[in-house]
């Protein structure tokens, strides 16, 4: 009997070691000398780096970085197999990294990730795959295309900071000192997101408030947002709101697919693939995968949805161990996840089932690795 774990954090709980450290004590009660492996999985978002790292056994590089707010500060991205590398945007531009009181995406840059960028590949790293949620900027990418040699020029040929006010004042673009390697290198965009660069859906007035944005500055972004996408198209021909996606984290996704021709695809999908997931399950009986709280959101680029469907290509079967489910849970059932059984055992609020992540977790595994044998003995 072999089983695989790759369930997501329970955020704020339970880690995806912790879990896989739980499933595996008690598929061994219940199942001795069974075979376990087990993957810490994550979607594109947070955690991404360690889950890619821990499986593909790479290494963690730190690096000096300008943060949001251009303020000096340090970021780590993975690398592995010799020539690839992982970034998460939010490890030099996120939105935890601005206290609530100086959120303004007026004022806060992509810089410090293009920096990320371009040490991956000053070091010869020729595969980049990046994860770009949890950003606090709104500056149309242009902060981490000037960290790669890309030059925003003003009316009078005058180089832009680069910050979300500077969207406005772009008259021209200037690709002449851009990073040599860019040509030579693969970029995998982590999007799960398909709104465009602007309009009511685009990047600024779908995600610009919850960065610090208010109505009148989400209204000079916008009109901003729009003369930066004109420069574009008329100095190099793409239109960037045909682009799915240009609009994610603050229109990151635009200048990543412009300038360094990044392909988007769905986080826990990119994921997957780093990791060769489908090889793990080659001789797999039986795939545990989860999530702190499953609901109709679940089925759309999250990891059970992602472990789902590629078990059932494979013909394995999957089931998800969950904190809690939510409205339209059931519809997991249509991508691969054959039952879902949450940790909860009674009557209790939220504060203590949080509190008892762990032993709730301990049991709703032995109840499940218990049906599972039940199941084996039906003639």
């Amino acid at each position: 009997m072999k089983f695989l774990f790759a369930s997501d954090s329970f955020k704020g709980t339970l880690s995806s070691e912790q879990i896989i450290r739980l499933l595996t004590d008690s598929a061994n009660r219940i199942f001795p000398g069974c075979e376990t492996l087990g993957v810490p999985i994550a979607d594109g978002g947070e955690g991404t780096v360690d889950a890619v790292i821990a499986v593909t056994k790479g290494e963690i590089k730190s690096v000096p970085v300008h943060g949001p707010l251009m303020e000096d500060t340090e970021a780590s991205y993975g690398i592995f197999h010799g020539d690839s590398a992982v970034i998460e945007m939010a490890a030099a531009s996120g939105l935890p990294m601005i206290p609530a009181e100086k959120r303004n995406p007026l004022n806060t840059t992509t810089y410090g990730t293009g920096e990320l960028i371009k040490d991956a590949l000053d070091a010869g790293y020729r595969k980049l795959s990046i994860a770009i949620g949890g950003s606090a900027t709104n500056d149309g990418g242009m902060g981490a295309m000037r960290a790669l040699g890309v030059r925003f020029l003003d009316g009078e040929g005058h180089e832009l900071a680069g910050v979300g006010a500077d969207l406005e004042k772009v008259r021209d673009i200037d690709l002449s000192g851009i990073h040599p390697a860019v040509a030579k290198a693969h970029f995998t965009v982590m999007c799960d997101v398909n709104n465009p660069l602007t309009g009511p859906d685009g990047a600024t007035y779908t995600f610009g408030k919850q960065k610090g944005g208010t109505p009148e500055i989400l209204d000079q972004l916008e009109a901003g947002m729009k003369q930066y996408a004109q420069v574009i198209l008329e100095k190099l021909g793409t239109d960037v709101d045909k682009l799915p996606g240009a609009g994610a984290a603050g229109g990151l996704g635009a200048a990543l697919c412009v300038f360094l021709h990044a392909e988007l695809k769905s986080g826990i999908e990119t994921v997957l693939d780093l990791i060769e997931f489908d090889r793990l399950l080659e001789g797999t009986d039986l795939v545990v995968t989860g999530e702190g709280r499953i609901d109709w959101q679940s089925a759309f680029g999250k990891v059970p949805s992602g472990i789902g469907m590629r078990c059932k290509k494979k013909g394995v079967p999957a089931v998800a161990v969950v904190g809690g489910m939510g409205d339209g849970a059931d519809k997991i059932y249509e991508f691969g996840v054959e039952s879902i059984l949450p940790t909860i055992n009674g009557a209790m609020d939220i504060e203590e089932a949080l509190e008892r992540a762990e032993e709730l977790y301990a049991n709703a595994a032995d109840r499940l690795f218990r049906m599972v044998r039940v199941g084996m003995e039906i003639k």
